[in-house]
């Protein structure tokens, strides 16, 4: 670098939005324009990744819209698929139902594999405004396919498949951000950037309620279904977004840059090294979601929940290293050091408990709530409905749904405090007491509501419980992301951040169907009850290895 270069005092940008010198660490280059220039990008990232969580989360919300229109009109969304061509009784539909949520989520966990490798090879403008634009395809997709209560079941499958471009942007984008800020400021802005985006969730849930209640899109959106004698607009869920995305696509074109390092060539060059590599992480998705989507006989059902997981992983990583040129390659070469160290495995183990439980329930909560508190399963008598029946004095969970969601996303930054404050292992430690104790408890209202003629008696003990679960995921999650740092030398640090926030996504895939499966056996309490047991080894793991007195890593 020329003495001049090293002189400047402001940022400087190349055509291609492209700064020409970037030294965060300089206080006069940061005074004098770097600040400016930073900020700037996190204002218009924070935005985008927030509607990135929105639209690969949705499809929960979307469920549970469609699931409301098909009880109320049995000839509404009478999916067959998978069922010889006949229709799905009560608790079978729900189950399938939870399909859609469930390949949005290992769509979106698995795209993060080569999210963590495109800033890098593609510039971090270049890769925010690609993936805003190609959310739009499902959220237009998602818009007019609900207009047709006909659309085949796979078609929705299809395009959750696609909103998994959102989950896999949180890779990226923190990625992005960590090079625009110098060291002092990396938590506060990646903690803007991660917990604000992580409120899409919320936002998403407390949106949709409202947006699907008139025709906001005149003869565009189609006509309204009539669900329990109320017009609504399922298809605005999906096309709300539309608008909000096309503009905020254009914000990150013109307002944010790519970095100087970042050798990703001209615009047009970029695009496509991002599409190649987008392709090449929905194939291990494609992969998965084909072996969810196949019958496997007698096959116990949480192995194939975790072997479909294993397998996308494996064949993204496969592809990823066998189809791109050879700087991806050898840079996959050395981050594979990270699996032999035993602590990738332990904190991957532990972080999936924390971020990998609040996107996942958040992605089940929405339907998780009418399928318990809006069915009757046991009569007066104590006689059980097979079918079960709707509860007309079920809780209006949009009031709802959106609170637990939030309270994680905001509550993350604490989390962060408290291991700064008192270190990351004891916060850890007793923050998994809290998950195991609500969890059981959420569990054990659930089960009353199974066996209870009047199911709505017990939901506010367990919004109270959930709301208590959610904010311990959000703690933890501050808490162990804080971990990763002092546990791993720096060189290993970044790799075990990309891989474990990876893996943890996978939540969203499995809580879903983990649900949809208890749900479906009429026992929905024991899902809760096995995710705490699982809390209970995070808990013993977290001890051993970090949180006792003779630990090998005290953090």
């Amino acid at each position: 670098m020329s003495d001049k270069s090293k002189n400047m005092t402001a940022p400087e940008t190349r055509p291609g939005r492209a700064l020409s010198h970037w030294d965060v660490e300089d206080d006069a280059f940061w005074t004098g324009g770097g600040k400016k220039v930073a900020v700037q990008n996190l204002v218009v990232s924070i935005p985008n990744l927030l509607c990135a969580f929105a639209v690969w989360l949705y499809w929960g919300m979307l469920a549970k819209f469609i699931q409301k229109a098909h009880f109320s009109n049995p000839e509404l969304f009478n999916f067959t698929w998978g069922n010889h061509g006949q229709a799905f009784g009560g608790d079978a539909y729900r189950n399938l139902l939870f399909t859609l949520p469930a390949v949005a989520g290992l769509a979106g966990a698995t795209l993060r594999i080569p999210n963590s490798f495109m800033i890098a090879l593609c510039g971090g403008r270049n890769v925010k405004f690609m993936t805003t634009v190609l959310l739009l395809i499902p959220a237009v997709g998602a818009g007019i396919a609900l207009q047709n209560p006909d659309t085949p079941f796979i078609v929705f499958v299809i395009l959750a498949a696609l909103s998994g471009v959102g989950g896999g942007a949180f890779a990226s984008s923190m990625s992005n951000i960590s090079f625009f800020f110098p060291k002092k400021m990396q938590g506060l802005s990646l903690g803007l950037n991660a917990g604000l985006g992580n409120a899409g969730v919320s936002v998403m849930q407390f949106l949709l309620p409202w947006i699907i209640t008139f025709g906001a899109f005149g003869k565009f959106g189609g006509d309204p279904y009539l669900v329990d004698g109320h017009k609504v607009w399922i298809q605005n869920a999906a096309l709300v977004w539309v608008p909000i995305l096309a503009f905020l696509a254009i914000l990150a074109f013109f307002l944010m840059h790519n970095m100087p390092q970042h050798k990703c060539g001209p615009t047009p060059v970029a695009v496509a090294k991002y599409l190649w590599l987008t392709i090449l992480g929905f194939i291990g998705a494609g992969v998965g979601i084909a072996l969810l989507l196949t019958d496997w006989g007698g096959f116990p059902y949480l192995l194939k929940i975790l072997a479909i997981l294993i397998v996308a992983v494996l064949v993204t990583l496969f592809a990823m290293k066998k189809l791109t040129p050879r700087e991806t390659r050898e840079n996959l070469e050395g981050q594979f050091a990270i699996f032999r160290n035993k602590h990738n495995w332990v904190m991957t183990w532990l972080y999936t408990m924390t971020f990998g439980s609040f996107i996942g329930y958040a992605n089940a909560f929405p339907k998780l709530i009418d399928d318990v508190f809006g069915v009757i399963r046991v009569a007066p008598d104590g006689t059980h409905l097979a079918e079960g029946l709707v509860n007309p004095a079920a809780p209006h969970s949009a009031s709802y749904i959106w609170i637990g969601a939030g309270v994680g996303a905001l509550i993350r930054p604490v989390g962060g405090w408290l291991a700064d404050k008192f270190g990351g292992a004891r916060v850890t430690h007793w923050d998994t007491i809290l998950m195991i104790l609500s969890t059981i408890g959420a569990g054990y209202m659930v089960s009353l509501a199974n066996q209870s003629p009047h199911p709505e008696q017990y939901f506010m003990p367990f919004l109270l419980l959930f709301i208590v679960l959610f904010a311990t995921t959000g703690i933890g999650n501050g808490s162990t992301f804080r971990m990763i740092p002092i546990i791993f030398p720096k060189e290993q640090a970044g790799p075990v951040l990309g891989w474990t926030s990876a893996i943890a996504a996978y939540g969203a895939y499995i809580i879903p169907k983990v649900f949809g499966a208890q749900i479906k056996a009429g026992q929905p309490h024991y899902a809760l009850y096995g995710f705490a047991v699982y809390y209970l080894s995070c808990l013993v793991v977290n001890w051993w290895f970090y949180a006792r007195k003779n630990a090998e890593i005290h953090c």
